[in-house]
């Protein structure tokens, strides 16, 4: 939860917020190269990030591939993409 103070956001803890972690778990599940991602949360912080890891690393298909999650660092209020993109035909 997060609490808006003077045009800031500060999260209930009294931290601001300035980041977020997304968590993702990814694998190659064909020959051709077909990744298989899913997006499992975002969390205010790595240590929370880190704990889903430990919750789910012994679910079915998860443990299978336990070295597969990945945790990203994202700035708020910022794009994280700038650029454009092809694709291939």
């Amino acid at each position: 939860m997060a609490l808006s103070v003077a045009g800031r956001q500060r999260s209930t803890s009294g931290q601001n917020m300035k980041t977020v972690f997304l968590l993702q778990h990814s694998y190659e599940r064909s020959p051709d190269c077909e990744e298989d991602v899913k997006t499992i949360g975002i969390y205010a912080t790595r240590i929370e990030a880190e704990a889903a890891i430990a919750r789910l690393s012994q679910q079915p298909g998860f443990s299978a591939f336990p070295d597969h999650f990945v945790i990203d660092e994202y700035e708020l209020g910022k794009d994280c993409w700038q650029e454009g993109f092809f694709t291939e035909t």
